[in-house]
């Protein structure tokens, strides 16, 4: 049965993809807004069709230029969060060279960093900034890697230093601001994820993409929550060292929240980037092979 579901979901993926793709490749040869909209579009009839059922705390602005810090968990992440909202994502140089997913990371707009090269660095920043000034909303992977979902890896510095650089040259986008988002993988067909189940919908180490893929699509409906956080303006931070703390400690508390069962908050603020909250301290992972930037 598991394995006429996910044969079932490929056919109908590849039924829904492969006729949009030239239909992107035009809206963004020709400008048009319809390329940041139809990923949005398409990316919630994936889930639709994946069987995933979103439940959202917050909201991400729409009416301002926003940069989303997330955690990572699985490439299930990719879909769930552009179903959210129509955003691009940042990811590493070497996701523009696999089979596939280069293509479709390409449609969606994808800013490549070259994480060996200190000068591509700037390069990166700039091409952050501007797609900013127009309007863009930008998702970063701050970890680094991808986790089981159990925890919230630290946050790498210095995958920030092109989302926050010299105040020169961020304050050419005074208006852009900041939200977090915590993805959590909460229930396979109405069963709670136990610590060890993780691993179903997490995808990191040595795991291979297709076999991930092809057990996952066999397990059935899946429930996830993105807690959205709080706009802060980008401006207001000093550095990359402070936001990214400030970042980590937003994500890493909705996680552990989420994960304990605790219901949401009545309210959620921000913390005022020169006062952070207290860090909840988890342990660090085990060496993994990095993911997404």
């Amino acid at each position: 049965m598991g394995k006429l579901r996910a044969g079932a979901v490929l056919t109908g993926f590849f039924g829904l993809t492969l006729p949009l793709m030239p239909v992107q490749a035009a809206l963004l040869r020709f400008g048009s807004n319809g390329a940041r909209r139809l990923p949005h579009w398409y990316h919630r009839n994936v889930c639709r069709l994946l069987g995933i059922r979103l439940h959202i705390e917050g909201e991400v602005r729409r009416d301002r230029p926003v940069l989303l810090i997330a955690n990572h968990t699985s490439w299930l992440d990719i879909p769930v969060l552009s179903a959210v909202a129509p955003v691009s994502f940042v990811a590493k140089r070497e996701v523009g060279s696999w089979p596939g997913v280069s293509v479709l990371a390409r449609l969606q707009r994808t800013v490549f960093v070259d994480r060996e090269r200190r000068t591509a660095v700037g390069e990166t920043a700039s091409e952050i900034i501007e797609r900013l000034r127009s309007g863009d909303a930008i998702v970063l992977f701050a970890e680094g890697t991808s986790s089981d979902g159990n925890r919230v890896l630290p946050f790498r510095t210095s995958l920030f230093a092109a989302a926050k650089p010299p105040a020169k040259v961020a304050s050419s986008v005074p208006e852009a601001v900041v939200q977090t988002v915590s993805v959590v993988y909460e229930r396979v067909h109405g069963v709670p994820l136990g610590w060890a189940d993780r691993p179903l919908t997490g995808w990191y180490g040595d795991m291979e993409l297709p076999q991930h893929a092809w057990k996952l699509l066999q397990a059935g409906p899946l429930d996830v929550r993105i807690v959205v956080g709080a706009p802060v303006p980008l401006d207001s931070f000093a550095d990359r060292k402070q936001l990214a703390r400030h970042s980590e400690d937003e994500v890493r508390a909705n996680v552990v929240r989420v994960l304990r069962g605790r219901s949401p908050l009545e309210s959620i603020t921000t913390t005022r980037p020169s006062e952070p909250p207290p860090p909840v301290r988890m342990r660090r992972a085990d060496a993994e092979r990095s993911r997404m930037v």
